[in-house]
């Protein structure tokens, strides 16, 4: 092979790879876009399924709270990264209706603690049962192949997700 023909032939196989990877990327974005709109508006259905009277942010402290156990407003605020003060009338909303309660931490009695009562604990936990039944009840159209692949790509989120945090 000639020295032009090697630097055409190198030349070309460059811009394939080149090609490639502009491929990749955009299929990387547009895969990114239509995620991000079926994943926002399946959170947004699923939320209208969540409950009457509590707030979607409501119900997102107090599923944190849940699984961190009783935290401070500021450490709160910060996990569900709102202002303190927006936090502060979130847990006052959550109080007024029994789901949450504050408490004084038994090493500072300075620093109070928010915790979830025992009709938050119910609250939550019906809420979640209504939400998987609506999503269930969408899923069972679904082939079992088409119900496996759903069930690979919420595995590879779950990764994603982790590597991300």
């Amino acid at each position: 092979m000639s020295t032009v023909a090697a630097s055409a032939a190198s030349a070309a196989s460059a811009a394939s790879a080149s090609d490639a990877t502009a491929e990749t990327a955009a299929d990387e974005t547009a895969v990114a876009a239509r995620l991000r709109l079926v994943v926002m508006r399946l959170a947004r259905r699923l939320r209208q399924h969540a409950s009457a009277g509590v707030t979607p942010s409501q119900v997102a402290a107090l599923s944190s709270i849940e699984r961190l156990g009783p935290l401070t407003l500021g450490e709160l605020s910060a996990v569900e990264q709102v202002r303190p003060p927006t936090m502060t009338r979130i847990v006052a909303g959550l109080e007024e209706v029994a789901l949450v309660t504050r408490e004084r931490d038994a090493h500072d009695r300075r620093v109070t603690r928010v915790r979830l009562t025992s009709r938050g604990q119910r609250f939550l936990e019906r809420s979640r049962t209504r939400r998987d039944a609506y999503l269930a009840s969408h899923l069972r159209s679904l082939t079992p192949a088409e119900l496996a692949t759903l069930d690979r790509a919420a595995r590879i989120l779950e990764r994603v997700m982790e590597d991300a945090e």
